[in-house]
């Protein structure tokens, strides 16, 4: 059949510029940057909320993110190499970035920007937040799917793709797309609780949305992983690999700030 012939070549590098080149991750990466600034100026805008915290709020995620990324690589899936070269730690160009370390910087920074310059709770940050940052997630796993990266185990379905750039063993064995199936249910989260923040009022039921999201993307996380190529050499024989363990504290987290936000 025509679907099982699918290759994936993509060159992941768009041009050059001397010694950089401009990278469709780093493109999208931006882009999704860009398109969460614009969302979280509206809802300030709307909520009469001062305009100056959207910058500050701004530089507060960027850095987390990517700090938050990269520790989280280092230490959830790398610290036997880091450990002994930790020159290596901050050339995040190498590559090896963690969306739950991202995760996890991303609170961390909320809890700053709240005590310093919002005054309010994190949780009402937070619930603004992940409007465009579940956008970000589809933006970044299509840049994955761009590197021929985050690949999934060999498929005999009729989606099933060839990625010729992969970094495996065999390269021409159709793979199931996982990095797409993420991006896609990302995409589908995204469009329910930016719905719900403009069309309900989920966002004054403080912790709701926060909630949803943590679900929603982490139980999508945890299943995918199952067609999904391990990420790091140790990960072979577990019964549940790295991103799996870490997605469970994430899911029971959003759990409990819906059925608080709900009780209330």
């Amino acid at each position: 059949m025509l679907f099982n012939v699918i290759t994936w070549n993509v060159d992941p590098e768009i041009f050059a510029l001397g010694p950089f080149s401009i990278r469709y991750y780093g493109l999208f990466f931006a882009i999704s940057f860009y398109l969460g600034y614009k969302m979280i100026e509206k809802m300030f805008q709307v909520e009469k909320v001062p305009i100056e915290w959207v910058e500050k709020l701004f530089v507060y995620v960027v850095v987390a993110t990517v700090v938050g990324a990269r520790f989280g690589h280092v230490f959830f899936y790398g610290w036997d190499y880091y450990s002994q070269n930790p020159g290596e730690i901050l050339k995040v160009w190498h590559g090896g970035l963690a969306s739950h370390g991202g995760a996890i910087g991303i609170v961390v920074a909320i809890l700053i920007f709240s005590k310093k310059v919002s005054k309010r709770s994190p949780i009402w940050v937070l619930d603004r937040l992940v409007v465009p940052v579940a956008l970000a997630a589809f933006f970044i796993r299509m840049g994955n799917l761009m590197n021929s990266e985050i690949i999934g185990v060999a498929s005999d379905l009729p989606w099933a793709i060839k990625f010729l750039r992969a970094s495996v063993a065999d390269p021409q064995t159709p793979r199931h797309p996982a990095q797409v199936y993420e991006a896609l249910s990302y995409l589908v989260i995204f469009a329910g609780i930016f719905y719900a923040y403009w069309k309900t009022n989920a966002s004054q039921k403080r912790g709701l949305l926060f909630g949803i999201f943590l679900v929603g993307v982490f139980t999508a996380r945890f299943f995918i992983e199952f067609v999904k190529e391990n990420q790091e050499a140790f990960e072979e024989g577990m019964s549940l690999n790295m991103g799996q363990l870490l997605s469970i504290p994430f899911v029971l987290a959003g759990l409990y700030f819906i059925f608080k936000s709900l009780k209330k």
